[in-house]
């Protein structure tokens, strides 16, 4: 066996055994640490003595084996006939019979000395070796009989050689001393191999891909610790076809040669050095001796020699372990029950010592995760049974969150939760818990607030918690139950709806809010509905930007449930303006920021922004993928609920199903009257309802619809105006139709709702082809296909001019073709040439597609008249069209840079 750095060591054991030879007894105490070599020292001198003729008796003392009498002797002297040893209740020896005291008692002298006779007897024919590994573990009468022979086989050639601990936990100190005063006894220590011993080591282990400080880093120079490591190293790059690579993260690895080893070696230096271990690997950077001492309920002295013995492995420096994968093999092989304890009673000790509560919830949290075998949940305590004030937890709960960190608070407070017994404490640790648990899955916090709800109704927490549990209501779009707790309170005797001041808050108002409040759990509710009420104004250009904002402050707290609101709210305020795309793809972030598993009402919402973005762009298998599942009723109880119905239901009349879709907006109607927030600037059902009824036929009813709209406080905001009047001009009288066509596109051009722009440009100029104004309604045509086709509303376009090409399809704008799909494209287009325009033909051209008359555009583009309709007879063949009806909207110069009107 190679020895690296104990050429000393071997060279003493080596002098002793010449000496014995020579005719002089000898004993030898070889001490060092686990994993340190002792074991190794006593076969390497075993084997020189039997090459050398002498006789060797060996045994190996054990932990379990220490409370047996004569354990340890009966070992040396079982194959050796003439020993005669008591019989201790375990069997005799290999003598003839029992004699002297059972197990249990002193040695009798007689004893001693007959045992002691009967080694030097041996020693007469030949040298005598006796060597007993790990003798800290021997039985106390196996040591009495060994220092007896120490001490009087004087010039008998007797060789005794002992190995052990320089720490021991429970031997009698009287034993080394007792060696120690003999004149031929030799005490040696061990110590970890130096980092040039440990840069040996690797050499002759043909270890190259390990550095010898990173190893006598990991190992403390431990040589167990190396073995191991450079065992698990050559698996490693075995397993990686000798890419000879590996990462902190994986090596060594838990569970692997290395960890085993850190454990053998702890547990070799027995029981007392384990819990030391243990603690001292769960207080981290809090651990100290005494703190050691109190966690394990060892005296001070115990902890210290504990201590001790694991600096003297390598294994501490200080009282820190040298490296993480130490640490962590010493906790992973305590199992969850002792580990759990020890959580626990760690916890309890910084916590009598101040500690900050951060850090002592850290340990309740971790003993709360820990799963407990069955057979140990009865002696394992509950993680809360320290006795830690709930404000203590409400403090590391906070820090936590600070850092980000909101599912570990969440845990925090649920032990608070169970500590606490004051139900008004209860109350507000639930109220938190809520509020948190919104951050990462509004589902949940759902469940929570039915729970507080539950408790409310049954009065139980105080008015005080009401309004807090009302704002997380309003957060979650259940308008009827907050508004339940608010009426309860007294807040609100008019009679007014939460969402009526939501809706009815001024844009002013709404925008000193969100510049004056940082988004935290409590300013959640308030910001959500401040920029809804910027939604439902008239400026809804600034919800899109103040809902950008609170989106990237939400991911900046890594808050997924809060980046899924303020982005659901975004993707809606982009939908209100007509940008489809836009609209489409954060929406389908906002839900993938969702846990899977949540079915919640929250989710809803941004369900609703997609279905309705996907069915503007004509993409109607995701869109009926969404509403082709049944959701529960509950669901759809909220804001979020009717969002949900609304966009199921334009999807049906989208797909030509309008009775399923005048169900849903009736419903839609329904619900919204019976809870009190009958609001078109929120949710326009009725003008909904108008258009399926349109389908339908019942164009008076549809008008009805369309004349209450018109009649409430909300008509005077220019969305819900232009809605209605477009309603009421397709429904009613058709001579009005024109007038009422035009006041509704000036209503929805002022709203910013370009989608439903171009469907009453699109109307007023079909209206006008109808009344003969065939020219005017082609440019009101045209120019309502291209607002369309700016938005990415496919079927709109298509519906507008059926024949109109589209050059690239907004459900595939993620696809770019290259020139030679584009030319083909081009190429295939009806009315077009691939001859190109070139930049004057091109403006020219334009303004004429525009409705220009060849006057208005000598006068814009400063030609002369008769140059106007040269470049437009030229602009005719290139395109291979007759008139100026026929000029497509999407022209490109020669140079391919497309119109720039």
């Amino acid at each position: 066996m190679r020895l690296v750095g104990r050429t000393s060591v071997i060279g003493a054991l080596d002098e002793a055994l010449a000496d014995c030879t020579a005719g002089g007894s000898q004993a030898v105490l070889i001490e060092g640490a686990a994993g340190c070599g002792r074991s190794a020292l006593a076969d390497t001198v075993a084997e020189r003595a039997a090459a050398a003729g002498a006789l060797v008796l060996s045994a190996v003392a054990t932990v379990a084996e220490q409370q047996i009498p004569w354990g340890v002797l009966r070992q040396l002297v079982h194959r050796t006939p003439g020993f005669r040893l008591p019989d201790g209740g375990t069997g005799g020896g290999s003598g003839s019979g029992s004699v002297g005291n059972s197990g249990g008692e002193p040695p009798r002298v007689e004893d001693l000395r007959e045992f002691c006779d009967r080694v030097c007897e041996l020693g007469l024919d030949r040298p005598v070796l006796l060597c007993v590994d790990d003798v800290q573990h021997a039985d106390a009468e196996s040591l009495r009989h060994l220092q007896y022979l120490v001490r009087h086989a004087r010039g008998s050639r007797v060789l005794v050689v002992l190995t052990g601990s320089p720490h021991p936990p429970s031997q009698d100190p009287l034993f080394t001393t007792e060696l120690m005063r003999q004149p031929h006894f030799r005490r040696i220590r061990l110590s970890p191999l130096s980092r040039t011993e440990t840069a040996r080591f690797l050499e002759l282990d043909g270890c190259d891909g390990v550095t010898s400080d990173e190893a006598y880093r990991i190992s403390g120079g431990n040589p167990l610790l190396l073995r191991a490591l450079t065992a698990e190293y050559a698996d490693t790059a075995g397993d990686a076809h000798g890419e000879g690579t590996h990462g902190e993260a994986t090596f060594p690895a838990p569970g692997g040669p290395f960890a085993q080893a850190v454990v053998a070696c702890v547990h070799r230096a027995g029981p007392v050095t384990t819990a030391v271990a243990r603690t001292v690997a769960l207080l981290g950077d809090h651990a100290s001796p005494t703190r050691a001492a109190r966690t394990a309920e060892l005296t001070g002295a115990a902890a210290n020699r504990g201590l001790a013995a694991l600096r003297a492995a390598g294994l501490l420096d200080g009282v820190r372990f040298r490296h993480p994968a130490v640490r962590d093999a010493v906790l992973e092989e305590a199992g969850p029950a002792a580990r759990g304890r020890l959580l626990r009673q760690a916890a309890r000790v910084l916590h009598e010592d101040g500690v900050p509560a951060p850090a002592v919830a850290k340990l309740l949290l971790a003993a709360s995760e820990d799963v407990v075998p069955a057979e140990d949940a009865a002696t394992a305590g509950e993680p809360w049974d320290v006795d830690v004030d709930v404000d203590v937890l409400r403090e590391a709960a906070e820090d936590l969150l600070a850092r980000g960190e909101a599912r570990p608070a969440t845990r925090l407070l649920e032990l608070a939760l169970e500590t606490g017994t004051d139900d008004q404490v209860r109350a507000a640790l639930r109220i938190r818990l809520a509020q948190i648990t919104s951050r990462f899955d509004p589902a949940a916090a759902e469940r929570r607030v039915d729970t507080l709800l539950e408790a409310v109704r049954s009065g139980r927490p105080a008015a005080e918690h009401e309004q807090p549990l009302a704002g997380l209501l309003l957060a979650q779009g259940r308008v009827s139950d907050a508004a339940e707790l608010i009426l309860g309170t007294g807040a609100d005797q008019a009679g007014a709806s939460p969402l009526d001041t939501m809706v009815d808050t001024a844009p002013d108002a709404a925008e000193r809010l969100l510049r004056s409040a940082r988004l935290t759990d409590a300013t959640l509710a308030p910001l959500a509905q401040a920029v809804t009420s910027l939604l439902c104004s008239e400026q809804p250009d600034l919800a899109v930007r103040w809902s950008r904002r609170l989106l990237d402050e939400a991911d900046r707290c890594l808050a997924p449930g809060w980046s899924a609101v303020f982005g659901t709210l975004h993707a809606e305020a982009l939908l209100r303006l007509g940008d489809l795309r836009g609209a489409h793809t954060r929406a389908t972030a906002a839900l993938a920021a969702l846990p899977a598993q949540g079915h919640g009402t929250f989710v809803c919402a941004p369900t609703a922004v997609v279905v309705r973005a996907c069915t503007e762009m004509g993409q109607y298998t995701e869109a009926s993928r969404l509403t082709g599942r049944q959701l529960p009723r509950r669901q759809l109880m909220s804001l979020h609920g009717l969002a949900y119905l609304r966009a199921r239901g334009l999807h049906h009349l989208a797909l030509h199903q309008p009775h399923a879709a005048l169900a849903d907006f009736l419903e839609t109607g329904r619900l919204m009257e019976s809870w009190g927030v009958d609001r078109p600037a929120f949710l326009p059902w009725r003008t909904d309802a108008a258009r399926a009824l349109l389908r339908l036929g019942e164009d008076h009813r549809a008008e009805q619809l369309a004349l209450r709209q018109l009649t409430m406080a909300d008509a005077q905001r220019p969305h819900v105006r232009g809605l209605a009047l477009r309603m009421r001009a397709l429904a009613g009288d058709a001579q009005q139709r024109p007038t009422v066509l035009a006041q509704a596109i000036d209503e929805l051009h002022r709203s910013g709702d370009r989608v439903e722009t171009a469907r009453a440009m699109a109307d007023l100029g079909r209206t006008l082809q109808a009344d003969g104004s065939s020219s005017k309604g082609c440019v009101m045509i045209r120019s309502a296909w291209q607002l369309a086709k700016d938005t990415g509303a496919v079927p709109l376009c298509q519906e507008i001019l059926p024949d109109a090409p589209l050059v690239t399809a907004p459900a595939r704008a993620e696809s770019r073709p290259g020139r030679a799909g584009k030319a083909g494209a081009e190429k295939d287009r009806p009315g077009t040439s691939a001859a190109r325009l070139s930049g004057s033909e091109q403006r020219v051209a334009t303004l004429a597609a525009q409705g220009l008359t060849n006057r208005e555009i000598s006068a814009r583009l400063f030609l002369t008249v008769s140059t106007v309709e040269q470049h437009l007879t030229r602009v005719y063949r290139k395109l291979r069209i007759t008139s100026r009806g026929d000029l497509p909207l999407d022209l490109e110069r020669a140079d391919g840079a497309p119109v720039r009107a």
